[in-house]
């Protein structure tokens, strides 16, 4: 997308700007009417257009051929040719979103600077374009357990359709990376990907950032849904969407087609979307907060993203990866992870799911004491209650039971916190604790703690190494 499309009716004047254009090094090609100007374009989109107001024997004039390239082209520059007597035509062309307008006869220097000044405009937004994918791209699914191979499996059936697909999960789980790992591996990955954060926007200000706007003095000012034209849009939080905003997005996914605020012409966006929530959208329709439309409309393919409680197994590829990361793009210190930091971080409450843990990671290397493995102790903990004399302090519930009963307590939550750390495997938990398999059947069956997934006592099927996750009986 380089060249320079040159329209004009008079052939003299578009083969001159030709020739000129030609010998300063530019690619160009020629059109003398709309017809000419529209195949030109749908071939391939150029790196400018230079365009003639008045068109003779043409279906369309500058203006209509400028309102539809800025709307399904909206990234080339228009430059307008313009006779004296329509300089108020070409600065109404401005407000259309043209790039500028140069006056006929017009003077050679002046055609040259405006053209390689727009030329440099669309080589930045080629360049800004391609940025964009590159940070899709680079966006990397980490993990091996169970539950994130489950996601896997369906992220994967979803990229190389053009359906809806609305993700949900709690807030920091990654579900803005899994949207982009679909559109990264969709055949619209080389187009935008386009996220909108529904919890950010004001309400009153949500229709003018989604649909664009158009002023007299201002002109044409695209919205968030021009920009991905082609691409996708991503919905982050749609729960939090207006409700008056709703009912303009449902019809925009029937027609795809919108009207910018203020303006009068429709705009046609060819999109896929992709939206994600933390809340029971089912919930919010009782509530009467969402429509039941809207919802059926987006939740064509729905995926729950799971939590980092449900995916403990990927704590520590996630922190590693964490850490090259942030000394990949930070310069931060490029440590491992010990042993006991490990298993320490295994069994922390993650109410933040990843977000959280990266967040963690960042702070640990941020104000780390060396470049040594990071230690358990560099960890935050959550504190014991300790008396003056450093001694634990036993809950009120505890301390009234026998010992018996509180080394019982003790060890169900202790056993209770490894086995979930480990996912439910029976064995990688009895070899971290330290018992035969067996043994830690037999001690789980004893302490009445049960399998989620079968309701049992977790000794009574000895061959079930691979249950989610345990519980107390009663």
């Amino acid at each position: 997308m380089s060249d320079i499309l040159i329209v004009d009716d008079e052939r003299d004047i578009r083969e001159l700007i030709g020739d000129i254009l030609e010998d300063e090094g530019f690619s160009v090609r020629l059109a003398a009417n709309s017809e000419e100007t529209m195949a030109a374009i749908n071939a391939e989109p150029p790196g400018l257009l230079i365009l003639d107001i008045w068109l003779k024997d043409s279906r369309m004039d500058g203006i209509d051929i400028l309102k539809t390239v800025k709307r399904d082209n909206p990234d080339v520059p228009v430059v307008i040719i313009s006779g004296h007597g329509n300089i108020e035509i070409a600065v109404a062309a401005i407000k259309q979103g043209a790039y500028d307008f140069i006056e006929k006869p017009f003077n050679i220097d002046q055609l040259l600077v405006v053209i390689r000044r727009a030329m440099e405009t669309s080589r930045l937004r080629r360049e800004n374009q391609a940025l964009k994918r590159r940070e899709t791209r680079a966006a990397r699914m980490i993990g091996e357990s169970a539950a994130f191979r489950t996601l896997m499996g369906q992220l994967d059936k979803v990229t190389k359709s053009n359906g809806r697909v609305m993700l949900t999960g709690p807030a920091g789980c990654g579900k803005e990376v899994a949207a982009r790992y679909i559109h990264a591996r969709s055949a619209r990955a080389q187009a935008p990907f386009v996220t909108v954060n529904c919890a950010a926007i004001a309400p009153e200000r949500m229709e003018e950032v989604l649909f664009g706007r158009e002023t007299p003095e201002r002109g044409v000012e695209p919205g968030l849904l021009e920009e991905a034209h082609g691409g996708v849009v991503y919905f982050d939080e749609v729960a939090d969407m207006p409700p008056g905003t709703q009912s303009k997005i449902l019809r925009v996914l029937v027609d795809q087609t919108f009207q910018r605020l203020g303006g009068a012409d429709k705009v046609r966006v060819d999109l896929r979307v992709i939206s994600s929530t933390n809340r029971d959208l089912e919930a919010e329709i009782a509530a009467g907060r969402f429509r039941e439309e809207l919802f059926h409309r987006l939740n064509v393919v729905p995926i729950a993203v799971p939590s980092l409680e449900e995916r403990r197994d990927d704590i520590p590829l996630l922190a590693q990866h964490f850490i090259e990361e942030a000394n990949a793009t930070q310069g931060l210190p490029l440590r491992e992870l010990s042993g006991e930091a490990l298993a320490l971080m295994q069994t922390m409450l993650w109410p933040g799911n990843v977000r959280q843990l990266r967040n963690l990671v960042e702070r640990v290397l941020i104000l780390g004491d060396g470049s040594g493995p990071i230690e358990a102790r560099e960890l935050p903990q959550e504190p014991q209650p300790r008396d003056g004399e450093g001694r634990v302090v036993l809950s009120g519930e505890v301390a009234t039971l026998p010992l018996r009963e509180a080394r019982e307590a003790f060890e169900r939550e202790y056993l209770l916190t490894q086995i979930n750390r480990f996912g439910g495997n029976i064995s990688r938990t009895a070899n971290f604790v330290g018992m035969e398999r067996s043994a830690l059947h037999r001690k789980l069956k004893s302490l009445g703690v049960v399998t989620a997934r079968s309701g049992r006592p977790a000794g009574a099927d000895e061959e079930d190494d691979d249950a989610p996750a345990v519980s107390q009986a009663g």
